[in-house]
């Protein structure tokens, strides 16, 4: 039987969500049964909770992503983009990465775009902020940060050093909590090496229009963190936000002005702004509306989960509680895959849909070597774990829900490695424009300059 004639699922995104998903329809599925297509722009998936990691040099980029085709060698792996679906047609519009955008027909639809960064019209920060969504932004993060040491370092203008030497970081979730606490252990290394740039040159600055800072692993885990992140120097404003940071002059609403050149945006997310042109049912927050099955409402072929879905928490509505929504988390993702998988599954065998429920198990956070937070729910008992140990766990579970074991194994490779030696310090800026030194040596050299003609032979010739 040709790939035509079979009946497609098609994975429209290639993230936490849409690799398990397919793994899981690649595994449960008898030979020839479907064909499994997946579709995103990158051709790899990133583990976003190693991002923070990854900017401070303790992982390195290439082993917090898992290539798609090598993972899902059973898959048709398409690097584009999915711009519009007709559902009438069951036809999805493929816009791929060079060339002109054609139609692919499907019969069941798994959406799972995730999501992106969410921001406001604040002025300067689409020029000046930094996200940490993707392994590139780690990546630039590491270099900007170890750059600006190196500019601090080249000159005597107390300026330039100040704004150079200021970090600011908007957000204190999980996201921003672990990567300030990242990136100024980076610092504090990396300092040791220059003679005119110490710690104490710096200024790190963590700002959260919340009155608190790691709210999912809770209130006292929470103060503990903002008390040990304001120990190593950290400044921290809650209950006030960002109204602007034209050319790096950062002002909050509270009244306090910095001028910093790195300017880290890690204010939470939202869903994927394409699902607006999916003709799909939304929440009020821009989720795709699902069932307790994962299938979207109103639907039997299409299902969507993690990020950029807005699925019931079972747990928490039987608890009482007949609002509750499942968190966008890794936990939550790894587990809905799995169900959404054996649903399409079902689906398309014509059995029963099976729903997710799940009761959370917790939260860890790291805030730089050998510093953690953790929050293990056991049955009704939370047990809270702070410093090396809660560490010690953020690693430990990280490091088991990296998906494929090569990509574990480089993992700890890479921590294994790190105990015995110093942590890499070079920047390497110039990946960002790589071409620029061959550029230079290879364009034509300019004219050389007319010659003057001498005074003398001036006057002598009039």
């Amino acid at each position: 039987m040709s790939t035509t004639e079979r009946p497609r699922i098609l994975v429209v995104g290639g993230g936490y969500v849409g690799l398990y998903a397919a793994r899981r329809i690649l595994k449960k599925m008898r030979y020839g049964e479907a064909t499994v297509t997946v579709v995103d722009p990158r051709s790899y998936m990133t583990y976003q909770p190693f991002l923070p990691e990854t900017a401070a040099g303790n992982i390195s980029p290439r082993h917090v992503v898992v290539p798609l085709r090598r993972v899902l060698p059973k898959a048709e792996v398409l690097t584009g983009r999915v711009t519009t679906i007709d559902q009438d047609r069951k036809v999805a519009t493929v816009a791929p990465l060079v060339g002109e955008s054609y139609e692919l027909p499907f019969d069941y639809l798994v959406i799972a775009l995730g999501a992106v960064s969410r921001t406001f019209p604040i002025p300067g920060l689409a020029e000046q902020g930094i996200g940490m969504k993707g392994v590139e932004e780690a990546i630039g993060l590491r270099n900007h940060v170890l750059e600006q040491l190196d500019k601090a370092d080249s000159t005597t203008d107390e300026e330039i050093r100040r704004k150079a030497l200021t970090f600011v970081f908007i957000g204190g979730g999980f996201a921003g909590a672990e990567t300030i606490g990242e990136v100024e252990d980076l610092a504090r290394d990396a300092a040791k090496y220059y003679k005119t740039v110490s710690r104490e040159d710096m200024r790190f600055v963590l700002v959260d229009a919340a009155d608190k800072i790691l709210p999912e692993v809770g209130p006292k885990l929470g103060q503990y963190g903002k008390e040990h992140l304001e120990s190593r120097g950290v400044e921290i404003y809650l209950s006030t936000s960002m109204d602007s940071c034209v050319d790096g002059h950062v002002v909050l609403k509270n009244g306090l002005e910095v001028d910093s050149h790195t300017v880290v945006w890690t204010a939470g997310v939202k869903p994927n702004p394409a699902l607006t042109r999916y003709g799909l049912p939304l929440g009020p927050r821009g989720h795709v509306d699902t069932a307790t099955t994962l299938q979207v409402q109103g639907t039997d072929y299409i299902w969507a989960a993690g990020d950029n879905a807005q699925v019931p928490d079972l747990v928490g509505r039987k608890a009482g509680n007949e609002n509750a929504w499942c968190p966008p988390n890794a936990q939550h993702a790894l587990r809905q895959a799995k169900v959404l998988g054996d649903n399409v599954i079902s689906g398309m065998r014509g059995f029963p849909q099976k729903d997710y429920s799940h009761a959370n198990k917790g939260a860890v956070a790291g805030l730089g070597l050998h510093k953690g937070v953790a929050m293990i729910v056991v049955g009704k008992m939370k047990i809270k774990v702070k410093g090396r140990l809660a560490w010690y766990m953020h690693r430990g579970y990280h490091g088991m829900a990296m998906p494929t074991w090569n990509r574990k194994i480089r993992v700890f490779a890479d921590w294994t490695l790190g105990m015995f030696l110093k942590r890499e310090v070079v920047a390497l800026g110039a990946m960002e424009n790589p071409r620029e030194e061959f550029y230079e040596a290879a364009k034509p050299a300019p004219a050389p300059a007319a010659k003057a003609e001498p005074q003398a032979e001036k006057a002598k010739a009039s």
